[in-house]
């Protein structure tokens, strides 16, 4: 039985540790442009070799009032994630959706 409890806890253990995945990235800023709500969008993602360190949008022409929760929230969230795999920001869906797949295609560039 005791055999049975150690077994169990290491394949669990090596299960978990092939599932955390950390990113491996080129460290640097990425860029990338994508159709936002109204017009383009515009992204830079700076990544270190394993973390995305931070998310700027810096050009974009979407809807004062209604979309500034999105260009807050979404490039925070990811960062705090480390992942663009995050939630949209009820109301603001589109700019949201357009941040996270700008986002997805830099972080496609610091993959190489």
């Amino acid at each position: 039985m005791k055999f049975l409890k150690t077994f169990t806890a290491a394949a669990l253990a090596a299960l978990l540790a092939g599932c955390s995945g950390s990113a491996s990235y080129k460290a640097g800023t990425y860029s990338a442009t994508v159709m936002g709500h109204n017009e383009n969008l515009t992204v830079e993602v700076t990544v270190s070799e394993t973390a995305i360190t931070e998310v700027k949008v810096t050009e974009q022409q979407e809807t004062a009032g209604i979309a500034d929760a999105a260009l807050e929230q979404i490039p925070a969230a990811i960062v705090q994630a480390n992942s663009p795999d995050v939630d949209a920001v009820s109301g603001c869906t589109d700019t949201s959706e357009a941040i996270i797949e700008a986002v997805k295609s830099a972080l496609t560039q610091a993959k190489g």
